[in-house]
C-alpha cells in the first residue's frame, strides 16, 4: 500500500508540474521567465485607441498602451509615477483565463478592470493599493485587462457590464503575432 501512495504522490507532482508549464508557456512565447524581478518601469508601449461604452450609451475615450508579449504583460505599470487621466494599459491575454493581478512595484493607485471574451467588464477593482502584493481576481475568465488610473471608473461612471472596444483587440479579443 505505501509503494501505491508513493506512486500516487509522485503522479500527482508531475501533473501538477505540467500543468503549471503549460501555463506558464502561455505567457513565455518570447522567451521571457516570469520569475525574472523587475527593477524599472519598461519603455512606452504601443498606443491604442480604446473606448468603454456605458450602458446608457455615453462613450469614454483613453489611448492605452498595450502589452502583448510575456515580459510586457509581467512588468505592466511597474514603477510608473502617474497614469495620464485619458491612458492607462491594455493587457491582451494569450488565450482567455483566470486572471489575477497585483500591485507589487505599482507606485500609484489603478482601477483595474477584467474584461471577458465578449468585450464587456465583468470586474472592476477600484483604487487597488500601490505595493500591494494581495491578488486581485477578474471573478472569471478574462480575455484583456485594463489599467487606468484611480478613482477613473468612479469619476466616468464606468461600471460591469459596459462595453469595450479596440482596434487592439481584433480577431477576438488579441490580434496575432
Amino acid at each position: 500500500m505505501r509503494k501505491r501512495q508513493g506512486t500516487y504522490r509522485l503522479l500527482v507532482g508531475v501533473l501538477v508540474i505540467g500543468a503549471w508549464l503549460v501555463g506558464a508557456s502561455a505567457f513565455a512565447e518570447d522567451g521571457a521567465t516570469m520569475a525574472s524581478e523587475v527593477t524599472e518601469a519598461q519603455p512606452e508601449l504601443p498606443k491604442a485607441p480604446l473606448v468603454i461604452t456605458l450602458r446608457d450609451g455615453r462613450r469614454s475615450q483613453f489611448s492605452v498602451e498595450v502589452a502583448r508579449r510575456a515580459r510586457e504583460l509581467e512588468v505592466g505599470e511597474m514603477f510608473r509615477t502617474s497614469i495620464p487621466p485619458d491612458g492607462g494599459m491594455l493587457f491582451l491575454w494569450p488565450r482567455p483565463f483566470e486572471a489575477e493581478m497585483w500591485m507589487r512595484h505599482t507606485l500609484v493607485p489603478l482601477d483595474i478592470l477584467f474584461v471577458g471574451a465578449d468585450h464587456r467588464i465583468q470586474a472592476i477593482a477600484e483604487n487597488a493599493v500601490p505595493l500591494s502584493e494581495a491578488h486581485i481576481s477578474g471573478r472569471g475568465p478574462a480575455a484583456a485587462t485594463i489599467e487606468l488610473a484611480g478613482g477613473t471608473t468612479e469619476k466616468l461612471g464606468i461600471e460591469v457590464g459596459d462595453a469595450v472596444s479596440s482596434p487592439a483587440m481584433t480577431g477576438g479579443i488579441r490580434s496575432s503575432e
